[in-house]
């Protein structure tokens, strides 16, 4: 969440607060007066935007949605309309939706231009990612709303950097007398973007999280890294990171994702590493194939941790195979599984690593 303040002609600052939530098909719940800060003695905001990402978008929700205002859309106006907020625009592309509210007195003071829906899905066509935009003019000033999702997955970066790059591409306004997206006053740009914290072991992010060390986070930060490389993503400004990742949370709850239950009692390294081994190994080198410890390797599922590994690297034979943890910190192996077959002709070897959890 962040407000962004923009003056008007007689100098008075305008405050907008943001939302950006993936409510994960979820229905609105009992109370959102925390989100929309309504618990505030002197509430001060004159306008909100709202984006919203992976609504419930079932073929029968979306024809309700299509007769019927959606649920959120209700919800927020029920909330907001009591307080003066009345619904200016909104925008829908099956899971995203835009919102903007603005307080009565300012509404001859808003014209909104267009509305956009940018597909960058299956084939570019599917409408699960890419983003959805209001164009308006408010007080004069040109103002660009998006909302965005990108694609998900540590090894996805390059995919999220083109669907940022295919969103802001087909903002044109061609015939409107509107001014190109990248000349507009303001623009806000947000979503559920999924850029992930590079190469740092799921213990160090999480000792980093629980001791308030989010400044060890922001160098690994791909957004950040990005923006280093990228002159257009360097025209954006970023507010301040003190808040831990968001990403990913048990539901209904402050804590982070339970199924993610590595707790190594050593400082786990971007370069450990999981060998497969024929049982019998002569030599710690002696691996059958190898991945790195990093999510998109391995996963968490009920309590059990699996990796994956080539299906071209498994060998199709009768023999016994291990799965060893090694520690490039510890330089040992600190974990090693039980015994057991692959069976031939699988299309993917998978086996619990949660029977080799390190351990010292």
């Amino acid at each position: 969440l962040e407000h962004g303040p923009l003056r008007t002609g007689s100098g008075e600052e305008e405050i907008i607060h943001v939302v950006t939530w993936n409510v994960a098909s979820a229905a609105p719940p009992l109370d959102l007066s925390d989100l929309l800060q309504l618990n505030k003695e002197n509430l001060s905001v004159d306008m909100y935007v709202i984006g919203l990402q992976e609504m419930n978008c079932g073929i029968m929700s979306l024809l309700s949605d299509t007769a019927f205002e959606d649920p959120w859309s209700s919800f927020f106006m029920d909330v907001l309309s009591p307080l003066t907020f009345v619904k200016v625009s909104s925008v829908r592309m099956q899971g995203l939706l835009l919102l903007f509210f603005a307080k009565h007195q300012h509404l001859p003071f808003v014209q909104i231009l267009s509305t956009k829906s940018t597909p960058t899905g299956l084939f570019g066509y599917w409408g699960n990612k890419g983003g959805i935009n209001i164009c308006l003019k408010l007080y004069g000033y040109y103002v660009s709303i998006i909302n965005c999702h990108l694609p998900p997955h540590m090894a996805n970066n390059d995919q999220r950097l083109q669907h940022f790059d295919r969103i802001l591409e087909m903002q044109n306004f061609e015939g409107q007398n509107i001014p190109n997206i990248l000349d507009h006053d303001l623009i806000l740009w947000f979503g559920d973007m999924n850029f992930r914290i590079e190469d740092f072991g799921l213990h160090f992010v999480r000792e980093s999280i629980k001791n308030r060390c989010y400044r060890d986070l922001w160098e690994k930060d791909q957004l950040s890294i990005a923006k280093k490389h990228d002159p257009l993503l360097r025209e954006f400004q970023e507010g301040p990171l003190l808040f831990p990742p968001t990403y990913k949370f048990d539901k209904n709850s402050n804590n982070y994702d339970t199924s993610y239950s590595l707790t190594p009692d050593f400082l786990s390294s971007p370069w450990d590493w999981i060998g497969l081994y024929k049982v019998g190994l002569r030599h710690i080198n002696d691996y059958v194939s190898y991945v790195w410890v990093r999510d998109n390797q391995v996963s968490f599922n009920d309590g059990l941790s699996q990796v994956y590994f080539n299906v071209s690297d498994i060998p199709e034979t009768e023999d016994q195979f291990l799965l060893c943890y090694y520690s490039n910190s510890l330089h040992s192996v600190v974990g090693i599984s039980k015994p057991f077959k692959i069976q031939p002709g699988s299309s993917l070897a998978e086996d619990l690593l949660g029977e080799a959890q390190p351990h010292i």
